[in-house]
């Protein structure tokens, strides 16, 4: 564990953008100060510049909403001005349980549905559980620029953490793949028996905050157990460990496996926190809206305490995490989602009943 949290005077104000929407997930920006926001019941709703809320778009295909499951992450084609396509996350059902899946869909015209909903990708297997979907998606870049390809991670379902340790299936994986659903030739496992072709990374518990550096690089973090939250940098073909090593332990105490923290082929986190923070979301300021002492840092949502943590690194948008500061904390509202926007400002969801928007606007 890196440093100690530290509360920092509020250098910044809540203002709400739109409210009434049930336990949001996920923001998307869409042209003309419109916002896209997914509800874990399963719907996903356009709201206005203005803040107002949209009806539940057309078009979604059937969801196992429940527990942690239903409508989870989303996320703009990055040529979505020409294409108006876009990838969500869900929990999809079948008939012998639950998985993750990703699918691709083009919004329409005049923003009331769905169109060409196609899923391009199910985890596999199924099985019967409400937790651990994980579900954050990310596009890759390369030179800057958007490569075609898709990062989307995966939990290993709480009833089977064991599975993280095995190639044979997706459970408490990453995985990358093409924006139809193909695999890359280059992906770590292409080839190999016995392994699933999609995998980047394994060995994780349930990644819900990815996102990309301004160099390409794709950060992560996942909750652990009781204690253990941890930031990655997931690598191709590298194991991080989930359930043989960890800084947490059991539910109520006890440890883990053989209660290690480190293991020969096993990648240690950047960072852990203990105790558990329930991280959601993740996003780098690339903007000086709120002054240049922010630029490069990393926001991470806090579902178990309540706040938006701002994370400074020995250097902008890389390095060892030196610093955390506690903002949003007088809300006390599980943080979901964090993303910027296009006009350089942070905004959050809170996961709630009735859940909010919010921009981050500077003092």
């Amino acid at each position: 564990m890196a440093s100690v949290a530290a509360v920092q005077a509020q250098t910044v104000r809540p203002e709400v953008v739109a409210s009434d929407l049930q336990n949001p997930w996920a923001v998307a920006f869409l042209p003309e100060g419109r916002f896209l926001v997914t509800e874990r019941p399963g719907r996903m709703r356009v709201i206005e510049a203005n803040g107002k809320v949209g009806a539940a778009l057309d078009g979604l295909p059937r969801m196992a909403a429940g527990g942690q499951g239903g409508l989870l992450d989303l996320v703009l084609d990055g040529d979505f001005a020409r294409n108006r396509t876009l990838f969500f996350c869900f929990s999809e059902p079948g008939p012998t349980g639950n998985s993750s899946a990703l699918a691709r869909a083009r919004l329409s015209e005049d923003r009331t549905r769905l169109e060409d909903v196609k899923v391009i990708f199910s985890q596999q297997p199924k099985v019967a559980s409400s937790a651990h979907f994980g579900c954050r998606i990310v596009e890759s870049q390369q030179a800057g620029k958007p490569d075609g390809l898709l990062f989307l991670t995966l939990g290993e379902r709480f009833v089977r953490k064991d599975d993280a340790q095995k190639l044979d299936n997706h459970h408490g994986k990453i995985i990358r793949i093409h924006k139809d659903g193909r695999v890359p030739a280059d992906n770590p496992y292409v080839g190999r028996a016995g392994a699933l072709p999609e995998i980047w990374s394994h060995g994780h518990r349930n990644v819900q905050g990815a996102t990309l550096s301004p160099d390409a690089t794709l950060w992560t973090h996942e909750h652990g157990p009781q204690g253990g939250d941890e930031i990655n940098l997931p690598q191709p073909g590298r194991n991080y460990g989930w359930p043989v090593i960890s800084y947490g332990e059991n539910y109520g105490g006890g440890k883990i496996g053989d209660g290690i923290t480190a293991k020969e082929g096993m990648e240690q986190p950047l960072h852990y926190w203990v105790p558990s923070i329930a991280p959601s979301g993740m996003a780098f300021l690339t903007s000086e809206r709120y002054g240049r002492a922010w630029v490069g840092n990393l926001f991470v949502g806090s579902l178990k305490f309540g706040y938006l943590d701002r994370i400074e690194l020995t250097e902008p948008f890389k390095g060892k995490v030196v610093r955390e500061h506690k903002l949003l904390a007088d809300l006390g509202d599980r943080i979901r989602d964090v993303r910027q926007g296009p006009d350089g400002l942070l905004y959050v969801v809170t996961d709630k009943t009735r859940g909010q928007l919010i921009r981050l606007v500077p003092n």
